[in-house]
């Protein structure tokens, strides 16, 4: 009964419509509000993709369009394992409805620091999910099918008492027996094997003996071949051309071809195989690494002077987290965030280079911090902190003295603090220039602001670095006709 009451609630749900968007208020501040769409929540394992939205009171100009906007939604997928979230892509909207501008992202996630707004839309996605109309629909479906498994396991069974022969009397049976001489009474045998050819019901063939495993030599570069069905080894010394062909089924094949191309086994890296030349055939994400026509880092010169806009830094003394990565040392801190141009980007995180990524004037320096933020519309703003030798920082050997003794394994001092403030230089005067992630995927539209005078640090503490990353830095990219403008 109970099953057939599940199954009467399944025919009542609407399929088939996209259910509309349920706005649910995470954070209201002055000058904006942060929403969730509830009904966008897509669940895989310990990752979410969901739809959110900022609502602002005043327009803001589209840097593009030249339109005004006041909504922005976007669409991020948030790992509540790692706490990182990688927005995918973005609607800048005058309203409600009418549409400025669509952009796809191809990103990589990163870090949601605990307090934030994104820290807060994490917290609600990552949630555990109450039990709703979908997963009703799920159970509707489950009963409707334990029903019908039962009605045709009772259907068979009435069948087979049908196909019974009728009890017959021990004196009826020799009448009986002397009949069947003249007619044969049919069996359930013939009638079984006219089903199942009518059916056209073939018995399961034996499954093929495996093929006995090939020797296959261990050169520099492994490998891995697997066919749907035999293909002759490949020549060592030329790598054959990857092409799939329909009639012999899917094909995974990492041939004996330059190691660049096994983007299975090799991640990016600054020198080898995975060098920054090889970035773009890493990963299909990473191709604008090698098309992008705003990459970074650049050589900075031939810049127009003129009265640039003073940034409004807001950094507080916090505690921090410290992580070794694989490609750099990197940072997180409390809530800090920059201003500019009326825009508000909120610091992810900074980490360090060796050498200084961006020349000036055709000249590196010993190392650079690159402090990353965020605004609520998404994009990007890289502060630059060049490094040059000279005597011990103080922010720095703090930094230094909490160094991790693993890769991947953040170190969290609870009673240490660190004041970004103290990092920057006493002169804020900066050049600026539209650039690009220095990392894959090398995403563009990132606003770089390079400060002008760089900070000494002593050669004890750029040694110290340099035992973990000797070389770190992407080589310089081309220009490309960019404007940059140096504050006079």
């Amino acid at each position: 009964m109970r099953l057939l009451m599940i199954a009467s609630l399944l025919i009542a749900l609407p399929f088939g419509a996209a259910a509309a968007p349920s706005w649910q208020t995470i954070s209201a501040e002055p000058g904006k509000r942060i929403e969730l769409n509830r009904t966008s929540l897509k669940r895989e394992g310990t990752t979410v993709e969901a739809q959110g939205r900022v609502v602002l009171e005043k327009d803001l100009i589209d840097g593009r369009s030249g339109a005004p906007y006041r909504v922005i939604e976007a669409f991020t997928r948030y790992d509540c394992a790692t706490r990182s979230a990688n927005t995918i892509k973005r609607i800048f909207k005058r309203n409600e409805t009418d549409v400025v501008r669509e952009e796809n992202i191809k990103g990589s996630p990163l870090p949601v620091r605990t307090g934030t707004l994104d820290d807060k839309v994490l917290r609600e996605v990552c949630r555990p999910p109450k039990e709703g109309a979908a997963e009703i629909a799920q159970k509707a479906n489950e009963a409707a099918g334990q029903l019908k498994a039962a009605n045709d396991a009772l259907l068979k069974k009435e069948m087979a008492k049908a196909e019974k022969p009728a009890t017959m009397k021990a004196s009826e049976a020799p009448v009986v027996a002397e009949k069947a001489k003249e007619s044969t009474i049919p069996s359930i045998r013939p009638n079984l094997k006219i089903a199942m050819e009518s059916a056209k019901v073939e018995p399961p063939a034996p499954p093929p003996e495996p093929p006995p495993p090939a020797k296959i030599a261990a050169p520099k570069a492994a490998t891995v071949v697997v066919h749907s069905k035999p293909r002759p080894a490949p020549k060592p010394k030329k790598a054959p051309k990857h092409e799939i062909n329909d009639s012999e089924g899917y094909m995974l094949e990492l041939a004996h071809s330059e190691p660049a191309m096994q983007h299975a086994q090799i991640h990016w890296d600054y020198d080898g195989a995975g060098a920054p030349e090889n970035w773009a055939k890493l990963d299909q994400n990473n191709k604008i690494c090698a098309i992008g026509e705003r990459q970074s880092p650049i050589d900075i010169r031939d810049g127009i002077k003129v009265d640039l806009e003073p940034i409004k830094v807001n950094y507080r003394p916090s505690t921090f987290r410290i992580i070794d990565n694989g490609h750099t040392v990197q940072v997180e801190v409390g809530e800090s965030s920059i201003s500019l141009t009326g825009k508000t980007y909120e610091l992810v995180q900074f980490h360090f280079h060796r050498p200084s990524e961006e020349k000036v004037n055709g000249q590196r320096f010993d190392m650079v911090v690159h402090l990353v933020h965020k605004a609520d519309d998404g994009q990007l703003a890289v502060v630059a902190v060049l490094l040059e030798r000279g005597t011990e920082h103080p922010f720095i050997q703090t930094l230094w003295n909490n160094l991790p003794l693993e890769k991947n394994m953040p170190v969290a001092p609870p009673e240490t603090a660190i004041d970004l403030n103290t990092l920057l230089p006493a002169t804020r005067n900066y050049y600026t220039y539209m650039g690009s992630l220095t990392t894959p995927p090398c995403s563009e539209g990132v606003l770089w602001l390079v400060m002008k005078q760089p900070v000494q640090v002593s050669q004890d503490q750029i040694n110290i670095f340099s035992r973990l990353y000797k070389n770190n830095a992407r080589p310089i990219q081309r220009l490309g006709g960019r404007l940059i403008k140096e504050g006079r």
